[in-house]
């Protein structure tokens, strides 16, 4: 069949141009020219309509690039139209042949290929099924599934088998995105792989196993901790994305400012005491640890960590993963690390009594103590180690700071516009800042004005309107007022009284001051703190 030839180039116009750009060139289409065809000639496949197959060409006049389009239309049947295209959008078209779609689609085709050839079927030999789940396809897919996690820097990946196919989910900013479906029966082979590469048992099915594999990522090493799961529909993975460069960051990147950041930083630097992190799963409690310990991360400093498990290896520190099953936990890990002359200590988290009156007894005896707690709040901390069993007392003289945290989703800053804030709105906004002193309301840096934004949605966010996350803050301060007060009978309101006449930013009036500055919106902090305090429009 002959090539039409449509030479466009003079007559392109802006318009045009956009719509190039928005082009979404399909699997189908990709597959009907090999990569290294269009590599050579220079030409890529953009739509088919019916039996006319439209390729971009960057030398319309090569009788090379005339003969190897004039031979794909006779293979395939198919009537070829030329579109003249730039070295540019050549090089960016080219990109659709690295696709997780695409790469995934010819994955799937050369596993059922092998599939009929009989070449994938039970084995009782696990070398041989290791070998089989090694092989390219299924390696393929994860190694896919794995990259664009990274680009789209999620950090949790989930592989779920449902009734009729397995999903995969990444979890972006704090939300789960649906991202890939694929066959059921490719299923397991994708668990196992992963399983292999976290030298964990591929033939145990019926409980859960946790491990960890690395990869390195265009010159980045990037962690992954791992946890399978049996599940009624048979196993699911959960991948949690733990790459150094995002996990490490400063306290002010965090959202952490004013009042908050100067307590913090002073406190931290005290000879002994007990500095808790407060927040549900996921709220970003060690990341808050891990900055702090990166200030602390000094020659003459002795800093031991006793995790579980070690999420981002930090240079110069003491690091320890605890092993329960072994009788290591952080109870009797942390009697170990007191024999090892530490000046700072970090403990994952604080479970029980034991590990509670160890790291109080510890922070009393001149060290700092670093760990999280699970409370609803800054407050919440101090009858929490109480109900464990410490002394009241006892955390008069150790507690120095509670740090209680969310993430909330940030604005994105390609997108951001102003948007128009009900009356009700401006109104509550005004109250909740009102509260504010006018210290923290200097040190918080607060616009004169007070204004709303929102994202619109762009190719940068995936059309979200949002692209990474902030923290909301409350610190709290255990000074000699504020200790005087936690005798042998905790009272919350009392301690709240002392705390909001000492300065205290609430969770929500940080929240709020973040809004007006056009970090994220107000909708998001409803959605961590109290709900209902505002009206939203």
């Amino acid at each position: 069949m002959p090539v039409k030839s449509k030479n466009v180039q003079d007559k392109k116009t802006k318009e045009e141009k956009l719509e190039w750009e928005n082009l979404n060139i399909t699997p189908e289409v990709v597959g009907l020219v090999p990569y290294e065809a269009a590599k050579k000639y220079r030409f890529v496949p953009l739509e088919k309509d019916g039996q006319t197959l439209r390729v971009g060409v960057v030398e319309m006049d090569d009788i090379e690039v005339q003969n190897a389009l004039q031979f794909l239309a006779e293979k395939n049947q198919l009537s070829v139209e030329m579109i003249k295209i730039s070295e540019k959008d050549f090089k960016s078209s080219l990109g659709a042949y690295t696709s997780p779609t695409f790469t995934i689609s010819k994955a799937l085709e050369s596993y059922s290929q092998q599939e009929t050839s009989g070449k994938i079927e039970e084995k009782k030999d696990e070398k041989e099924t290791e070998d089989i789940i090694r092989d390219a396809p299924v390696a393929k897919i994860v190694e896919v599934i794995l990259r664009n996690a990274i680009e789209g820097m999620a950090s949790d990946i989930h592989v779920e088998p449902l009734e009729d196919y397995v999903r995969v989910r990444y979890r972006q900013d704090g939300v789960l995105h649906n991202s890939l479906m694929l066959p059921k029966k490719i299923g397991p082979a994708i668990v196992s792989r992963v399983k292999i590469l976290s030298n964990l048992k591929i033939d145990e099915r019926r409980k859960p196993q946790d491990g960890r594999f690395r990869i390195i990522e265009k010159g980045k090493q990037i962690d992954f901790r791992v946890s399978s799961l049996p599940v009624s529909m048979g196993e699911k993975v959960v991948m949690r994305v733990l790459d150094k460069e995002q996990g490490l960051i400063s306290l002010e990147d965090l959202g952490i400012q004013g009042r908050n950041f100067d307590i913090i930083k002073k406190s931290i630097f005290e000879p002994f005491g007990m500095i808790l992190v407060t927040g549900p799963t996921g709220s970003g409690k060690s990341t808050t640890l891990y900055s702090i310990l990166q200030i602390l991360n000094k020659e003459g400093v002795n800093i031991v960590t006793l995790e579980d498990p070690v999420e981002y290896a930090i240079e110069g520190i003491n690091q320890s993963q605890v092993k329960p099953e072994i009788g290591y936990s952080f109870a009797t890990g942390l009697r170990s690390i007191l024999r090892q002359d530490p000046d700072v200590i970090m403990v994952g988290e604080i479970r029980d009594k034991e590990t509670a009156e160890l790291a109080v007894h510890a922070a009393l005896t001149g060290h700092v103590v670093l760990s999280t707690l699970h409370t609803n709040d800054s407050i919440g901390a101090i009858p929490r180690l109480v109900d464990m069993g410490v002394e009241p007392f006892l955390v008069s003289s150790s507690l120095r700071v509670v740090i209680a945290q969310r993430l909330v989703r940030r604005i994105c800053k390609h997108c951001k516009e102003e948007v128009k804030m009900s009356e009700a709105a401006k109104a509550g906004i005004e109250k909740i800042l009102s509260e504010v002193s006018d210290s923290n309301r200097k040190s918080l840096d607060l616009p004169a004005e007070i204004k709303m934004y929102k994202g619109k949605g762009c190719p940068q966010c995936g059309g979200t309107g949002a692209k990474g996350r902030v923290g909301l803050y409350e610190v709290l301060y255990v000074d000699e007022q504020m200790a005087n007060l936690l005798g042998d009978k905790i009272d919350e309101d009392e301690i709240r009284k002392a705390a909001m006449a000492q300065g205290m930013i609430l969770m929500k009036q940080d929240g709020i001051a973040k809004v007006v500055k056009g970090l994220t919106t107000l909708a998001e902090v409803e959605r961590v703190t109290e709900e209902g305090y505002l009206e939203i429009e």
